[in-house]
């Protein structure tokens, strides 16, 4: 089998596709989900905190001679910075991004049917039965 065709066997498969589509629909989610964060929810948070804009809270581990204010122009001149700021923000991003993927695989095993229950096995016949059947059909010979 020539490589060409295990590679499409391979990508034609049904896992794969799934996965890809599944790659491509998170990516697209975790825009909306930044978007969400990013501008609806860290600015409600910070208003009710008092007007703090997470983004810029970061603490200025080096020098800082030209007394710069602003965290992208602290970073552009290279002065090392403790951004925990950005931090808290992809934090609060992960958390709703994990518990929305929570709920909708809840909601999915929920509309998924349950699988039917295996038939329990036969038990197997003990061996002095086996035996004893053994010799009554060699008596009916």
């Amino acid at each position: 089998m020539s490589m060409l065709q295990e590679f499409k066997e391979f990508a034609v498969k049904g896992n794969a596709m799934d996965l890809a589509v599944g790659v491509i629909i998170g990516g697209a989610f975790g825009k909306i989900v930044d978007s969400i964060v990013g501008d609806l929810i860290m600015p409600l948070v910070g208003r009710v905190i008092g007007n703090l804009d997470f983004s810029n809270l970061f603490v200025v581990l080096g020098d800082n001679p030209n007394k710069l204010v602003a965290l992208a122009e602290i970073k552009k001149a290279g002065i090392p910075v403790f951004a925990y700021g950005s931090f808290l923000t992809i934090l609060v991003n992960f958390v709703i991004l994990a518990f929305i993927i929570f709920i909708m695989i809840k909601q999915m095993n929920r509309l998924r049917p349950a699988a039917p229950a295996a038939e329990p096995a036969a038990p197997e016949t003990p061996e002095d039965v086996l035996l004893l059947r053994e010799i009554r059909d060699s008596l009916k010979k």
